[in-house]
């Protein structure tokens, strides 16, 4: 056990952040206190409530300590600990990746985009929605509202006449001047208050314009501002939230089920609902909700955009949150931990939201197994047959070979494990020697202690495809691994594949509603998809760059001019000699260069 008393008796009376480690030297547990002295010491009484927290207790072999200026500086610090050492009995959120935003650009005519990652200065941008679809049909409204342009800024440059989006009434075609630069930017404008929920504000302008075209006899002209301002009403009648005292809020409500919990985030941006999405976090069990709420906040909203008010189903101290996030932001956070009125309601569907996630994910994991026990019983597995992997080979005429492994473990598809192989240095099209190659490369590693080793091994292909793989599970060592081979049926029709054993070389037939079948279906089918949108990224890949990036003379300045010239690659090929050697940097003889190669 563990002797506590001559580190708490130097551990001082200050705010700070301590890591607790096991006998390994892992860190099992980050937490932040006010005071460092009484925080730690307080895991060392007798009588400690939480189960969970005894068994951590018990685990402990040592402890480091941080001291930091003040408690919002040690729950900063805390955060950026447990995201990057992920401890076993911190509740840990996966780290998404960005969120998306709409983006207005800088340029003299705006364009209207979709935005992930990194904010560029001169920009505007609004958000984050919750998911891509949300982005995406919000910018399709924008562009029936305010004909705003979405075309990247090589074509916009390079366009003679209008394109099909302003022919289907989505753009006002500033690209070839059909409107105003004060027009456009004044639509822009109008587009932005909009992003910010200031609807009214766009609509009193609008309305405004409309009698000031009315009044001109141009009547239009009016017509169309009256048009923006039917539609701007349609969508606020469809989700403008008139029920919050902030443009932006998020409403946060968690649940439990079978020690699994889930978070449900619904977002509100300019005055919109836009969508909710739901989080389940890992380390959950015997955790308290409020934990995994607390755990949350700090751990989404730090490095996170805020939103001036968040709406919580679970009451909790978020005194010190409000502080940093505040602090963050450059403007007042406020945690509202006691909704009222038409808030609760809100809260209460965020609450249905989790539970039905909860209840989906549980019924999702129950058919799953029931699926695997199917197996097990269909193919004769032992009962510790659990991690399950699957190889595909993807090509096209024998171009930008890919090979890929799927993983099924822990009674789902884990897609963090999935790998995608480079094939070189073949026969194009020998799908025998890629698939040598592959579980080679892939085998030598697990045979060596790297990786986990599979239970079951299914190969997308014939008899021929399972010999080359019973020869290379030899060669490293790995024999007794069972390989199951599955040979498509009549017409590549799913039901009619045939599963052929390396140990006996039995093939055998499942009936079609067969779960045990379904499952393998599932696993085959994703091996499939994963390996062939890898070949295609490859092959599009393979073939914009034998275009231009293999002329001689053409370096990464000459062919960024080409493409801002003509807009693509299409435009280049069908240019004459002399459009190429207009290109700055592009001399006549290197124009003849480039047109003998690309034709």
């Amino acid at each position: 056990m563990f002797d506590a008393k001559p580190l708490l008796k130097n551990l001082p009376n200050l705010p700070g952040v301590y890591r607790m480690l096991n006998a390994s030297e892992e860190v099992i547990y980050v937490g932040k206190a006010k005071d460092l002295k009484k925080r730690v010491s307080s895991y060392f009484n007798k009588n400690l409530a939480s189960p969970r927290t005894r068994l951590m207790v018990s685990h402990i072999a040592n402890i480091a300590t941080t001291v930091t200026h003040n408690e919002a500086e040690a729950l900063l610090l805390e955060n950026n600990l447990i995201k990057s050492l992920m401890p076993r009995y911190n509740v840990l959120f996966r780290d998404d990746k960005t969120y998306p935003y709409i983006t207005l650009s800088g340029d003299a005519q705006p364009r209207l985009a979709f935005h992930r990652g990194t904010q560029r200065k001169g920009a505007q941008y609004f958000g984050p929605f919750p998911n891509a679809v949300a982005v995406r049909e919000s910018i399709q409204l924008l562009q029936k509202v305010f004909k705003l342009r979405t075309c990247e800024n090589s074509v916009f440059s390079n366009r003679s006449r209008p394109c099909l989006q302003h022919q289907i009434e989505r753009c006002t075609a500033p690209c070839v001047g059909l409107i105003s630069d004060e027009d456009y930017r004044n639509d822009v404008q109008q587009a932005a208050l909009f992003l910010q929920g200031k609807t009214n504000e766009v609509m009193d302008a609008l309305a405004e314009q409309m009698n000031l075209a009315a009044s001109n006899l141009a009547y239009e002209q009016a017509a169309l501002f009256r048009n923006r301002i039917q539609a701007l009403r349609q969508v606020q009648a469809k989700q403008f939230v008139s029920d919050f005292n902030v443009a932006d809020a998020d409403v946060i409500a968690c649940a439990e089920l079978q020690g699994q919990h889930c978070l449900n985030l619904v977002m509100v941006r300019g005055g919109r609902h836009l969508g909710d999405r739901s989080y389940m976090p890992k380390n959950t069990d015997g955790a308290l909700l409020e934990t995994t709420m607390s755990a949350f906040l700090s751990q989404h909203y730090v490095a996170q955009n805020t939103p001036p008010l968040i709406v919580l189903g679970l009451k909790i101290d978020g005194t010190l949150l409000e502080q940093v996030l505040s602090e963050q932001a450059g403007r007042k956070v406020k945690i509202n931990s006691n909704a009222i009125g038409d808030k609760r309601v809100w809260l209460k569907m965020a609450q249905t939201n989790a539970e039905l996630a909860l209840s989906q994910r549980a019924a999702s994991a129950a058919n799953q197994s029931a699926k695997l026990l199917a197996l097990h019983e269909a193919l004769n597995l032992p009962d510790n047959t659990q991690r399950i992997e699957c190889f595909d080979i993807s090509h096209t005429m024998g171009e930008a070979t890919i090979g890929s492994c799927v993983v099924f473990d822990r009674g789902d598809m884990q897609n963090s494990e999935y790998r995608r192989y480079n094939i070189t240095g073949i026969t194009p099209g020998d799908d025998y020697a890629a698939m040598r190659d592959v579980l080679t490369r892939r085998y030598k590693k697990v045979a060596a202690g790297e990786g986990l080793r599979p239970d079951l091994i299914f190969i997308d292909g014939g008899k021929g495809q399972l010999s080359v793989a019973v020869e290379v599970m030899a060669e490293v060592g790995l024999s007794d691994i069972l390989l199951v081979g599955i040979a498509k049926g009549e017409a590549r029709k799913p039901g009619l594949e045939t599963m052929i054993f390396s140990d006996t070389g039995e093939m055998l037939n499942l009936e079609k509603d067969n779960k045990g079948l379904h499952l393998l279906q599932q696993i085959r089918d994703e091996a499939h998809r994963f390996a062939i949108t890898g070949h295609r990224a490859k092959r599009a890949k393979a073939r914009m760059h034998s275009s231009l990036e293999d002329i001689e003379g053409i370096g990464a300045k000459r062919r960024k001019a080409l493409l801002t010239r003509f807009g693509g690659l299409d435009a280049i090929k069908n240019a004459s000699m002399d459009e190429l050697a207009q290109v700055e940097g592009i001399s006549p003889s290197l124009a003849e260069k480039i047109y003998g190669e690309l034709h």
